[in-house]
């Protein structure tokens, strides 16, 4: 059974910064794409960032301040969160996909909150 657990969440100020962390179990880490998404103001999910065969690759709205970090030894991937706004608070979800077959995994979420 696949799990994907987050944790790293919580209350920064503006300007401040996070860690979160997703240890993943249950799959073979290095044939999916790890990733992080969001929940955006309508409650769409938005790509932020993801790990796909040694690469990484970002959404446009952070670009070099959210670096991500796979470390396939302890099947974990970490999203370091810099010069946080209050834009960017909503729910974090992890998320594994293996292209094929097609499987997609979620975490339960963790919800960052930043002050103004």
């Amino acid at each position: 059974q696949v799990q994907l657990v987050e944790s790293g969440g919580g209350l920064v100020p503006a300007g401040g910064s996070l860690t979160l962390s997703c240890v993943a179990s249950g799959l073979v880490f290095t044939r999916f794409d790890m990733g992080w998404y969001r929940l955006g103001p309508r409650n769409q999910r938005e790509f932020v960032a993801l790990a796909r065969a040694g690469s990484t690759h970002y959404a446009y709205s952070v670009p070099g301040r959210f670096p991500l970090s796979p470390h396939n030894a302890n099947n974990t991937v970490n999203l370091q969160m810099n010069s946080l706004k209050p834009a960017d608070a909503c729910v974090y979800s992890c998320n594994a996909t293996h292209p094929f077959p097609s499987l997609t995994h979620w975490g339960q979420g963790t919800q960052v909150t930043v002050s103004s």
